[in-house]
């Protein structure tokens, strides 16, 4: 009788979560509150009318084999320009306690916002340039599909 859903995956570290979260607009402990106390209404749960674009940094051999321990290098510049947030996920400190090294093989989400798909994807790109590391691995066609499909283009 209708869809179902078997699983929705949208842990605080996924991908998913990084690209939906800078979007709401509601305030996410009061919808937490009203999920656990069974009054949550639509109308409670408000999204801006803008985009959002994660890119994944990841270690070069990820899911597989993958080599960490790359100092992570920022500039803060860069990532204001582009109003970007940057998502730590597999990284930690070096054994001196202020250097940042990749230690994962999923290392750094970097989530632009903006008005259109188009803007928040070009963003995220280019905010992606104020954080690097060596062995670095990213795709080149993230949002690609989806904005071919808002376009109407072809791939």
């Amino acid at each position: 009788k209708g869809p179902k859903v078997i699983e929705y995956n949208c842990r605080f570290g996924d991908p998913e979560t990084q690209v939906v979260l800078p979007l709401l607009e509601s305030d996410l402990l009061e919808i937490m509150l009203a999920v656990a106390e069974e009054r949550l209404t639509p109308e409670a749960v408000r999204f801006s009318d803008g985009a959002a674009c994660c890119l994944i940094k990841a270690s070069k051999g990820y899911p597989s084999k993958y080599q960490t321990g790359f100092e992570i290098k920022t500039d803060g510049k860069v990532l204001k320009k582009h109003g970007a947030t940057v998502y730590v996920a597999g990284a930690k400190f070096a054994d001196d306690g202020k250097t940042v090294v990749s230690a994962g093989g999923r290392v750094l989400g970097i989530t632009a916002v903006a008005g259109t798909l188009g803007e928040a994807i070009e963003n995220a790109y280019a905010a992606g340039e104020g954080v690097s590391f060596e062995n670095e691995y990213y795709r080149s066609d993230i949002g690609a599909r989806a904005l071919c499909a808002l376009t109407g283009a072809k791939d």
